[in-house]
């Protein structure tokens, strides 16, 4: 579940993109507490500290909160919808960027992924 690439950037960064994106696939949900940083940290083979790094990036984006005693917790509040939504156009602009990189037009990248359908 916590697959940590370092040449994929920071890694408190994918810690916290992985959590957004657990929550856009339904799998967090508002409420819900997440594990402890030492827990995590132990579970995805990285340092306590990254894990709360990337715990207070998600809390200042609104999307978690800390309860004093209690853990970090998905904000009762948090708008998963626009979450999947971000999500959405930042693998939309890395596909163009790729398509464009290839030097094809985005016609070319929509045809491609009419063609490629379902690819789950």
């Amino acid at each position: 579940m916590w697959h940590i690439e370092p040449e994929k950037g920071p890694i408190y960064a994918q810690i916290a993109a992985e959590v957004k994106r657990m929550l856009a696939r339904g799998e967090l949900a508002p409420g819900r507490k997440l594990p402890s940083a030492r827990a995590l940290a132990e579970e995805a083979r990285v340092n306590p500290n990254t894990v709360v790094h990337a715990y207070a990036e998600l809390e200042r984006e609104g999307i978690t909160e800390t309860r004093r005693g209690l853990g970090t917790f998905v904000r009762e509040d948090v708008d998963v919808a626009a979450i999947r939504q971000a999500l959405l156009e930042e693998a939309a602009r890395d596909y163009a960027r790729a398509v464009r990189a290839l030097g094809l037009d985005l016609e070319a990248a929509v045809r491609a992924l009419e063609e490629v359908g379902d690819v789950g």
